[in-house]
């Protein structure tokens, strides 16, 4: 259920025009279409004073109820608050303030940060109903300020990653067998990789049809009970970077949006539509998992070597 607005904007003081306009954006309201605004009918009240202001100089305004006759009414009324492209800004700027933190001295650093907590802030509040891409930031923010700590607090204990993750010794890993759901997809496949390219380039891999029966002596990832799965916000991927300590990496940390967002969901990725396009050609192409790993590798190479400038045209 929602609150709608239908209004009609004074056409004078434009400054009430102006005002009214701006507090309707500032609510982060949803709007079907001219003239129309929803909230979430729990805030139904953060309507009415805008209304009578509307009223009072010559517009005209009611609140009303709204209810959705059909699942799919629905899912198109709630896509209308979708914050991804906001969280995505974000980020944006929270990877630049990453990437400034050498030059900094540390009280513009930590104002910075302040500024970025904010503004993170400011669009949690106005979203109603969070999801994949809220978790991914808050998660984001989380590793902005463990690297400004570890920049200014010289000393700070590093034994363990974001999140409580023990980090491993690569060279405990070493020529195992690796095991995961069979017909892999993106995370898998991105695991995987990462694990020949940077965690164990003898690896064996076995696929599970049931992973629920998987061998003795197996190292697991991506799914329930593995040694390596989701934890938090974090897509399997992003927990084995980080548990090996590779989450540093600037390469990695994109291609890891990339697994995120095709995985969970979350901030959009300019590049993952065609990523998700390729894997999902391979798929088809090869229906030994085997096959569709050596094929999926080279993909993986691919966008780990591409430049920046090229994965966020």
């Amino acid at each position: 259920m929602w609150a709608i607005l239908i209004i009609t904007l004074p056409t004078q003081p434009n400054a009430v025009r102006l005002r009214l306009w701006r507090a309707l954006k500032g609510l982060g309201c949803a709007s079907p279409r001219d003239g129309t605004f929803l909230l979430p009918a729990e805030q139904a009240a953060l309507f009415d004073p805008l209304a009578e202001e509307a009223r009072a100089h010559g517009g005209s305004a009611e609140v009303m109820d709204l209810a959705p006759r059909s699942d799919e009414q629905r899912a198109a009324m709630l896509a209308l608050f979708d914050r991804s492209e906001a969280y995505a800004e974000w980020r944006t700027e929270a990877e630049a303030l990453a990437a400034r933190l050498a030059d900094l001295d540390e009280t513009e650093a930590r104002r910075r940060l302040r500024t970025q907590a904010e503004a993170l802030q400011a669009l949690q509040r106005i979203d109603y109903y969070p999801g994949p891409a809220a978790e991914q930031a808050t998660a984001h923010l989380a590793m902005l300020r463990q690297a400004l700590e570890a920049r200014f607090s010289r000393g700070e204990p590093v034994a363990q990653a974001a999140q409580g993750l023990v980090r491993l010794d690569i060279r405990k890993f070493q020529g195992k067998c690796w095991a995961t759901r069979a017909r892999p997809w993106v995370d898998r496949l991105a695991c995987a990789w990462l694990i020949r390219r940077y965690i164990d380039t003898e690896a064996r891999f076995v696929w599970l049809p049931d992973p629920t029966h998987a061998p003795r002596g197996v190292l697991g990832f991506d799914y329930d009970g593995a040694r390596f799965t989701h934890v938090g916000a974090r897509c399997s991927f992003e927990v084995m970077a980080a548990s090996f300590g590779l989450d540093a990496d600037p390469q990695l940390q994109r291609m890891a949006q990339v697994v995120h967002y095709l995985d969970i969901g979350g901030i959009p990725v300019p590049e993952a539509a065609g990523i998700e396009a390729v894997l999902a050609g391979l798929l088809a192409v090869h229906p030994e998992d085997d096959a569709l790993l050596e094929a999926a590798l080279q993909v993986f190479d691919a966008l780990h070597a591409a430049p920046a400038s090229t994965q966020s045209t």
